[in-house]
This record gives C-alpha cells, sequence and structure tokens, in this order.
C-alpha cells in the first residue's frame, strides 16, 4: 500500500498492478530511494501468483528524466532494476505520456512493450553532460535500429513517438492500452511466463556478457572532470565549457 511518503504507487485491478513512478518535483529522477522502491515493488509482484502483468507508468509531465544527479543510485543497483524488469516472470508494460530522458529510457528499454501518447518525446542526453549511455546500453541496443541508435546515442536530439515507434522504443500508441492489457488477461501464467522467457533471453545475455564493464565504464565517465563540468553546467542551467 502507498504512503504519503511513497516514492511509487501500488494499485491493483483484475491481475493487472499499476506501479506509478511519483516523484514530480525533480520529473521522477532515478534517485536512490526511488530505484529501491521500485525494485521491492517490482519483487512482490514477481511473487504474487494474482499478478497477472504490471503496467509501470507516471505521475507529471515526464516519465523519467533519468539519474537523480543529486542522489543518484548506485551504477550495480541500477543495473539490477534493469535486470529485474528484463527478468520479472511477468509482462511489463511502460506507459509513456510526456517526456522521457537518458536513463528513463534504459527502463523503457527493459519493459517487453511501451505505449507512448502521440506528444510524448524522448532524448539520450548523457553526451551533453560528459557521459555516455552505457548501463542503459544493456537494454536498449538488443533492441534499437542501429543507426537510430547512433545518431541519438552520439547527438542527444529530442525525438518524437513516431520516430521512437520506428526504432524500435515504442511498440504502440497509449490508445492501445487497454486491448494489450485484455489479451494479458486472457493468457494463461505458464504462457506468459515462458513466452517472455523466449523474447527477453538475447537481452539477458548481454547482462551476463557486459554488464560488469558497463559500470565500470560509466563509473569512470561520472568521475571524470569533463562530467564534473557538465553536471554542474547542467545544475546551474549554463552551456558547460566545451559548447562552441
Amino acid at each position: 500500500m502507498s504512503t504519503e511518503t511513497s516514492l511509487v504507487g501500488i494499485a491493483t485491478e483484475r491481475g493487472i498492478t499499476t506501479l506509478t513512478l511519483d516523484s514530480p518535483a525533480n520529473r521522477n529522477a532515478l534517485s536512490a530511494p526511488l530505484v529501491t522502491e521500485l525494485a521491492d515493488a517490482l519483487s512482490a509482484c514477481g511473487k504474487d501468483p494474482g499478478v497477472r502483468a504490471v503496467v509501470l507508468g507516471h505521475t507529471g509531465a515526464t516519465f523519467s528524466a533519468g539519474a537523480d544527479l543529486k542522489a543518484p543510485p548506485g551504477p550495480y543497483a541500477f543495473v539490477e532494476l534493469l535486470r529485474q524488469i528484463v527478468a520479472l516472470p511477468k509482462p511489463v508494460v511502460g506507459v509513456v505520456d510526456g517526456h522521457a530522458r537518458a536513463g528513463g529510457l534504459g527502463i523503457l528499454g527493459a519493459c517487453d512493450i511501451v505505449l507512448a501518447s502521440e506528444g510524448s518525446d524522448f532524448a539520450l542526453t548523457e553526451v551533453r553532460i560528459g557521459v555516455a549511455p552505457a548501463v542503459i546500453s544493456l537494454t536498449l541496443l538488443p533492441k534499437l535500429e542501429p543507426r537510430a541508435a547512433a545518431r541519438h546515442y552520439l547527438t542527444g536530439e529530442r525525438f518524437g513517438t513516431a520516430q521512437a515507434r520506428a526504432m524500435g522504443l515504442v511498440t504502440a500508441g497509449t490508445e492501445e492500452l487497454d486491448a494489450i492489457l485484455d489479451g494479458l488477461r486472457g493468457a494463461s501464467p505458464q504462457g506468459l511466463r515462458e513466452a517472455k522467457r523466449l523474447v527477453t533471453a538475447k537481452v539477458l545475455e548481454t547482462f551476463e556478457r557486459d554488464a560488469e564493464e558497463l559500470v565500470q565504464l560509466s563509473a569512470s565517465l561520472f568521475a571524470s572532470a569533463e562530467a564534473r563540468e557538465g553536471m554542474t553546467a547542467f545544475l546551474e542551467r549554463r552551456d558547460p565549457t566545451w559548447r562552441l
């Protein structure tokens, strides 16, 4: 049950548990407390035989702004959250109605199905603060069209829902949510579990092969002088020194 201080709302209806990122004051940034709370909620859903599927949504105008630069989770904790979503024995449906940035896209990449409203927008903004989309590559690169991934990894540009669908980040529009949930409610728990195992096997292989290397890369980048300048510039709302 949610409390006044909860960062993740929890509601269940007809076998579908909706987990709602509920920290709109910082645009649902991925702080250490939010990541811990979301991981705990997902674990409970995975163990509950009454939960057929999970919907992951948000309050406010932003699904997630990415890592909370003031209270970031440890890289291993974030990797484990991504792995948990991918390996959860229940389908996870991400729903975006607004903005998603950086690590928020990593969470969407971990989801089995992603729905986004027509006016939503996305960006991989890491390069603009002196780092790279390292850890989230575990869930994004196995799914994204390579040319589109290269463009958006390198430029940090914003892109809309139509582009997100074409590149493999988004499955469909939010108007299809009811039909998708009806389909999940009609599927057997065993069938869903084993079907999900099939479609996530390749992604889980990337965790086994690449997670440690990407965690180390992320840590070294965040500890660098360029990243310190990038994060300071972001928090001070100014251009970083490398801006031409």
